[in-house]
């Protein structure tokens, strides 16, 4: 049995990801700049469709790099959720 999870939880689960894993993983993955720069446009309610898109270009779909950690990984999953759920 799957959990649904609000918007309201992703969001801030993701206001706690993605720092850590941009400065853990950034160096290695600077993509991952840009992602966060579109979590942030998501969460001041900017361009909201603007940025989805530009995440899944960003990320090729919320593919995870096979070098990263579950966090990096768990970023990308909740990102996905959200923008399946618009």
């Amino acid at each position: 049995m799957t959990k649904t999870v609000s918007k309201k939880e992703l969001m801030e689960k993701l206001e706690m990801f993605v720092p850590v894993v941009a400065r853990v993983h950034g160096p290695t993955h600077p993509e991952f700049y840009e992602v966060q720069k579109e979590f942030e446009n998501i969460k001041n309610e900017g361009n909201v469709d603007q940025a989805f898109e530009n995440l899944r270009e960003i990320t090729d779909h919320y593919k995870v790099p096979g070098d990263v950690c579950e966090s990096y990984e768990a970023v990308y999953t909740m990102l996905e959720q959200l923008d399946k759920s618009r």
